[in-house]
């Protein structure tokens, strides 16, 4: 076990689901290594229907008719106390990008607000290499920690109503990668030709939790 864990939030979502909620908007790479460990442990429990770990929280869903939702907490409880974190090594993914122009409309307020001239943001950007913290929002979306903290920007107040397939976002502190094209309140820096979605695939989803991203400057368009 592990000593000194902060004990979780748990909170009913709905009649057939529990949150487990561990660090609220602050991530943390060590709550995230017990929330993916939970997630394999709890998986087989009894009741448990699907389990979806999200960026330093997860969602249990249970069947109400087979298990009280008492019992499910509990379990759930227990896991996060007793777990020892999971460490996951994925594969290295490198994602080109060309950088602003109308595939990055947000870049060069996004480079003013962090008080930077346009090719220091971007190198600073791809600089880094950023961790899949988690896949959700829509099918094949990765939540990626290791933003550069001096690159962060609150999301848009207002979205948009369609952010294309392929456009290289950054929302708060993190970074991520549309999959599909959709609504979204993140800021657009740049367009990859990588595809993360692909439906018709033996594996649908180019990223897991675990893997690690580099995304590469193919230009920059001022």
């Amino acid at each position: 076990m592990m000593t000194g864990a902060v004990a979780p939030t748990i909170s009913l979502a709905g009649s057939g689901a529990l949150l487990l909620d561990a660090a609220g908007e602050h991530f943390s790479p060590e709550v995230q290594g017990r929330i993916w460990a939970v997630a394999l442990a709890i998986g087989a429990a009894e009741g448990v229907r699907e389990v979806v770990p999200g960026m330093n929280n997860l969602l249990v869903v249970f069947d109400a008719l087979a298990v009280a939702p008492r019992h499910v907490r509990e379990t759930l409880r227990m896991a996060w106390r007793d777990i020892e974190p999971r460490t996951v090594s994925g594969k290295t993914v490198e994602i080109p990008v060309i950088y602003g122009g109308a595939r990055g409309e947000d870049l060069r307020d996004w480079a003013a607000h962090c008080g930077l001239p346009v090719l220091e943001a971007v190198q600073r950007h791809a600089a880094v290499t950023y961790s899949v913290a988690a896949i959700g929002a829509m099918p094949g979306f990765p939540y990626l920690s290791g933003l550069d903290p001096s690159l962060a920007r609150p999301r848009r107040a207002s979205p948009r109503a369609s952010i294309p397939e392929g456009a290289v976002i950054i929302g708060g502190a993190q970074a991520g990668v549309m999959p599909q094209t959709a609504p979204s309140g993140w800021h657009v820096l740049g367009q990859t030709h990588v595809k993360l979605f692909d439906p018709r695939s033996d594996q649908p989803t180019l990223l897991q939790p675990g893997d690690a991203v580099r995304f590469v400057v193919v230009d920059v368009e001022e």
